[in-house]
């Protein structure tokens, strides 16, 4: 088996359409205004602002992805998933590790992120990570209520 972390290439946009659009269906939760926005335009969403997107490849097959998106003071972490199959594999680990060495060669200060409670394995793999737990903030997201950072 061979695992890789690659950066997005615009043959990945139905892959990423796809595994961010089955993470929201399992775990329940609306595909709002702003989720469709980087579902269908990772590129201006993302790219464009000099972000990031990863994919997780097993065998030449995407199988996860994650975003980076700068912000005034660090980079945000978006659209993070790893389909139920390749799960256990480390391949998160890896998209995280691949978004914090992106984010310490831009000279971010920090990491961000927003998730939902319901989502504990994540949440998990986000404190075993550094990150720690901040007061809930005005968010877009209807979903989110879990807030978290990294300062680097």
């Amino acid at each position: 088996m061979n695992v890789a972390i690659v950066d997005f290439r615009p043959d990945h946009a139905a892959v990423w359409a796809q595994l961010n659009t089955a993470w929201l269906a399992e775990g329940g939760f609306a595909v709002e205004a702003k989720d469709r926005l980087a579902i269908d335009n990772p590129q201006g969403v993302f790219l464009d602002k000099g972000g990031r997107i990863f994919i997780a490849e097993r065998d030449g097959e995407a199988v996860g992805c994650c975003a980076l998106v700068p912000t005034d003071d660090g980079v945000e972490v978006c659209k993070m998933t790893v389909t139920p199959a390749a799960r256990g594999l480390g391949l998160a680990r890896r998209l995280l590790e691949a978004c914090e060495t992106a984010a310490r060669a831009a000279g971010a200060g920090r990491l961000y992120l927003e998730t939902n409670s319901a989502l504990t394995p994540a949440i998990a793999l986000y404190e075993s990570f550094g990150f720690v737990h901040l007061p809930a903030r005005p968010t877009p997201y209807a979903r989110a209520d879990v807030f978290m950072e990294k300062r680097l």
